[in-house]
């Protein structure tokens, strides 16, 4: 997907000494870290301690998306709003918690480490909740990732994602967001790694900014700070917006995805001038805007037939150029001998701008249905209430 305006260089991202190696070659001025794996693996710390600039935080600031319960109980020691919650790492602990804390469909249960946006289960009894719990910690379904699961209060309201540029000490923040994390229409089906998105997302409102600002990310970044995990880089907060006003659900240390897709073409400043002010730890002393009144995005997923379980993939795809009205975005993608092919369940981001989120919304569709073929699908209300 960057192959037109970029020099793609083939990496090993869960290898950090050849990664490392292979950014020193390149000898940039500044590395901006995608995925939550490197940076969980320290790539940041080894880079930071080369004098390399990096946007992106260390590996123990990282511990905020890595894993759920460090996560949780940060937020309960920094008294951020977020829904009740309970860690357990033996499953008949687990089970004789639950069935003392009734209210079944309540609960819902997360695998503590990364599981690619698939370890969250939302729960509809108890006999789901303790499915879902031994399926984690007894049979392993996400490996090492589920060996500890955290079980928590479900949350009820309006979602939103609030991403934050931070360089260790000061924040700004970026147009809010919403997201779709169910696989079909209507927010059905199970949880994948985002259906799509829009942007700025109008129940975010400048009060409702403020409060996140003051009562979440103001909280979380002084005690990292006080841990000696300064964070440095995109801290992403997703929320429900309750009747008791905002809880936070989870926190990601990177550009979250399907939101970026529709955040930053409608993002009004200097993207490598911000990332390079949140390395050196000169947020304040650089521009950062919001996005315009009559600037609009909507991001539609195009996933592999059967994504989030098995898919196929080697799907042949059809591919259109940017313009005025839309941009696509690649999330699983390869090139042989020219033609393009699916690599991954998510495969292409098809964005459309407009001055509102309707002309948006019918930009991104028409994009969408130019580039489906068979074995793609996509969700077809996304951006249909905002």
């Amino acid at each position: 997907g960057t192959d037109h305006i970029a020099v793609s260089v083939p990496v090993d991202t869960g290898n950090i000494d050849s990664l490392i190696e292979q950014i020193l070659r390149i000898a940039p001025d500044l590395v901006l870290v995608g995925p939550e794996a490197p940076l969980v693996l320290g790539v940041a710390n080894r880079l930071d301690a080369l004098g390399v600039a990096c946007f992106g935080p260390t590996s123990a600031a990282a511990q905020i998306e890595s894993s759920k319960s460090f996560s949780k109980r940060l937020m309960r020691a920094c008294e951020i709003p977020t829904a009740d919650f309970e860690v357990f790492s033996d499953f008949e602990r687990l089970r004789s918690y639950v069935h003392n804390h009734p209210s079944p469909a309540d609960w819902v249960v997360k695998a503590d480490g990364l599981a690619a946006g698939k370890g969250v289960y939302v729960c509809t009894s108890e006999a789901d909740v303790l499915q879902r719990a031994h399926d984690l910690i007894v049979e392993r379904l996400h490996g090492a990732a589920g060996a500890t699961v955290v079980i928590e209060r479900r949350l009820r309201g309006r979602e939103v994602s609030a991403l934050y540029w931070c360089d260790g000490e000061h924040f700004a923040p970026l147009p809010g967001a919403q997201d779709y994390k169910r696989a079909e229409d209507g927010d059905a089906g199970p949880n994948t790694g985002g259906m799509g998105s829009y942007c700025p997302a109008s129940h975010l409102t400048t009060d409702l900014q403020h409060t996140i600002s003051r009562h979440v990310i103001a909280p979380l970044t002084k005690a990292l700070r006080r841990q000696g995990a300064p964070y440095r880089g995109l801290l992403y907060a997703g929320l429900m917006l309750t009747d008791e006003g905002p809880q936070v659900i989870e926190f990601n240390c990177r550009f979250g995805d399907p939101e970026t897709q529709a955040i930053l073409p409608v993002w009004e400043g200097d993207f490598a001038q911000t990332l390079f002010a949140c390395a050196r730890g000169k947020l304040n002393r650089t521009q950062t805007t919001s996005a315009p009144p009559n600037r609009c995005a909507v991001s539609v997923v195009l996933a592999a037939e059967g994504y989030p379980g098995s898919y196929r993939q080697d799907i042949p795809l059809e591919e259109i150029e940017d313009s005025e009205r839309h941009v696509i975005f690649h999330a699983g993608t390869k090139r042989v001998s020219g033609r393009l092919y699916s690599t991954g369940g998510r495969v292409l981001n098809a964005v459309g701008i407009g001055s509102d989120i309707v002309k948006a919304r019918e930009n991104a569709y028409e994009a969408a249905r130019r580039l489906q073929v068979q074995g793609l699908r996509l969700r077809s209300d996304i951006a249909g209430r905002f």
